[in-house]
């Protein structure tokens, strides 16, 4: 398991176990994170929008041109925003501090 602390739009920081081989949305879902995600993880919305800490970031493989499409779509965008739903847990994410962003952009409503 992998400690991951997400921090609540209002500031309010929960840290989980996150299993090894989930993406930070399912994650999310598991431990009552209001983090949207209205595509199910399937790459077709930015409602799993996060925000992480520039050094955690930088150690990410790229995102792909398809996460990028939708991050263009997010509210609150930042120089580290990516998709939760791209982002999969392993022992390096330990200690990984994420925040939800206050706000989404749902396309489909």
């Amino acid at each position: 398991m992998t400690k991951i602390i997400f921090i609540e739009a209002d500031g309010t920081e929960k840290e989980v176990d996150a299993q090894n081989g989930h993406s930070l949305l399912e994650v999310a879902h598991t431990n009552g994170i209001s983090l949207e995600g209205a595509c199910e993880g399937s790459l077709a919305c930015s409602t799993c929008h996060i925000i992480l800490e520039k050094k955690i970031f930088d150690k990410l493989p790229e995102p792909s041109e398809e996460e990028e499409d939708m991050l263009d779509l997010a509210w609150g965008l930042t120089h580290t925003s990516r998709l939760g739903c791209q982002i999969i847990i392993d022992g390096s994410h330990d200690g990984m501090r994420v925040k939800v962003p206050s706000g989404t952009r749902n396309m489909s409503v």
